[in-house]
This record gives C-alpha cells, structure tokens and sequence, in this order.
C-alpha cells in the first residue's frame, strides 16, 4: 500500500533414515507443499499473519513462509527469478510489470487501501496544489509513487512541477522530523507516526487512497507458469486467507495482538490502522473480477493505472486487463 533477499533453505531428511524406515516398511509421511510469498509489513495483510499464527496453511496441506521486503518493488523481479514464489502488491505494480513483459497473475484481491496511503504534509500546506517546487519523499516505482502521481494528475501537475527526493516508506518519518522534506508519501504504521509528531501540529494528511477508491488495491500474485503448475497451492493459499479472515471477525481481540506482533506495533495501534483498510471477503473478490467502469472492478481501475502509468513514461502500452488475473481459484471457491 519493503530487504535482501536470502536464500531460502529447505531441510532434507538423511539416505541413512529414509532406509532405516523403508526397512520396517513404515510409510513416509510426505511434507507438506513448500512455498515462499514475498511481502512487506502492511495492515491489510493481517488475515495472513493470522494464518500463519494459527497453522491455517498447514491445515489446507501448505508449509509456507512471508517473506518480508523492505522495497516492494524487488518482490516482482524476485517472483520472476524464483527467489520467491508468489508476493503481495498493489495492482499498480502488476500492470506496470506486466507491460514490461512479465506474467504476473492476481490469483486474489487482498485489501482496499481506504486512507492507509497517504501524502502527509507540513500543516501550512493544505492542498495538492501548493506541492508545486517543494521536495517530496517517496519510494519510487511503488504505491507510494502511484499515489502521488495520481493526485498531482488530478491537480494539473506532474513529477517535473516537484523536487522527488528518493527514500523508503520507513525513512519517511525521520526525514519530515528532521525538516528535510516538507512533504512525505508513505502508508501504515509510518503514515500513523508522522501524524502524531509535535502533539499533532506538525503535520497533517493532505491526499489519501480514502480519495482514490479502490485504485491501491493489494493483491496475491504468482507467475502465471507457477499458477499452472502449483493449482493446489495457489488454492490452498487463498483458502488459508480466508479462514484468517473469519478469524479476525470472530476473535478480535486475539488477532490485533497477533498482528501487531508481527507488524512490531501495539494491539491498539493494529486496531487503530485498521480503519484506513479493508480486507475482502470471498464475495467481494468476486465483484473485483467481474467487467464493472468501477475503481472497485481490475476492469474499471486498470485503465485508470494505465494512463498514470504511461503519463509517466513508466510503460508505452497497457496490458489487456484480463491477462493480469486469474480468477479460476476465486469463483470455484465462491461457488461451494
């Protein structure tokens, strides 16, 4: 709404002890389907740190592990060279991705960024259009970078009419603190931390995804090969997810401790961020994939993302809309 990478290290079991029990003809128990989803410390993953906590995926006969990233513009060139399986990532990344020849499929819509995404500015600047000069600190190539983009469009302006200043969503708080930047992009839990500088004073959310409905969309994605050849897994993913969800209805309390544990913030801070995201249930998955001119719908807001995305330079050509999803896993489970 981002590390370097490590090899990921997969355990063997030894000649000597797979003899020994082939010798008493005990049957081997098979280990549990190994995958690897790269990702970054976000609010709206939350069902799947809830997975993860409660064994969800091993209930569904998946061993998996998130991976985290601190950039998330590595994790689709990670997918495409195996590193990692799958990733998390906005819509924007996968469309952008995807020009550039890549096949990246959104298996699942995860989240809506309802205001977890913002552009946080000194309080005397109070409107979009007084961004004109100034410096903004944001991770380019990102959500972040979309974000921005989309405002300065909406506004008349362009990435030429402002001063971009390179960093990470993380750095962001330190460089608006220190008085390096005026104006910062940046999401959960760092947009929170800006926020409450000096009392509350200092700084203020001028433009947010809560202005661009359904645009950052957070989305699961694979290589459409791997889809191909991992169907049970991909599967098994989204069902894991699902269940999280339902946990997280049903056990509040426990899952915004879970989910701050893995955030590394407090409960009440995972209650808090909550609010600027929602996650998506089954049904409304359906309505993501379903030809709608809604920003809600790939097929209203993947225009939209293509023509910030070229107004940039980013990409010459937008993909066919229907080439960056594959929505077989989401509407056989809608139909059960």
């Amino acid at each position: 709404m981002m590390s370097t990478r490590r090899a990921v290290l997969r355990s063997v079991a030894s000649l000597a002890a797979l003899a020994s029990i082939a010798a008493v003809d005990i049957p081997v128990a098979q280990a549990a389907p190994r995958m690897v989803i790269g990702t970054v410390v976000w609010i709206g993953y939350g069902p799947f740190y809830v997975a993860d906590a409660k064994g969800f995926f091993k209930k569904y006969g998946l061993d998996a592990k998130l991976q985290n990233f601190n950039d998330p513009a590595l994790i689709p060139s990670a997918i495409a060279s195996s590193a990692v399986d799958g990733g998390m990532l906005t819509y924007d990344q996968v469309i952008g991705t995807d020009a550039k020849g890549l096949n990246l499929q959104v298996v699942m819509p995860i989240d809506y960024s309802n205001g977890a995404d913002a552009i946080v500015a000194r309080s005397d600047i109070t409107s979009v259009s007084q961004f004109k000069g100034q410096k903004i600190g944001y991770n380019p190539l990102s959500p972040s970078d979309f974000l921005l983009t989309y405002a300065l469009m909406k506004n008349g302006m362009g990435e030429k009419d402002v001063q971009s200043i390179s960093m990470t969503p993380e750095q962001v708080p330190a460089a608006m603190a220190s008085g390096g930047i005026p104006i910062g992009v940046t999401y959960e839990p760092s947009l929170s931390q800006i926020v409450a500088m000096g009392g509350g004073k200092k700084f203020h959310v001028v433009f947010s995804s809560k202005d661009a409905p359904g645009l950052i969309t957070d989305v699961l994605v694979y290589d459409k090969a791997y889809i191909q050849k991992h169907p049970t897994e991909v599967k098994a993913t989204i069902e894991a997810y699902l269940e999280g969800l339902a946990y997280m209805k049903s056990h509040p309390e426990e899952s915004e401790a879970i989910i701050g544990k893995a955030m590394g913030i407090s409960a009440k801070e995972v209650k808090e961020q909550m609010s600027g995201v929602f996650n998506i249930p089954l049904q409304g998955m359906v309505k993501s994939f379903a030809r709608s001119t809604e920003t809600t719908s790939f097929y209203g807001s993947g225009p939209v993302i293509g023509k910030v995305l070229m107004g940039k330079k980013q990409i010459t050509s937008v993909p066919p809309i229907d080439s960056t999803f594959d929505d077989s896993f989401v509407m056989a489970l809608s139909k059960k």
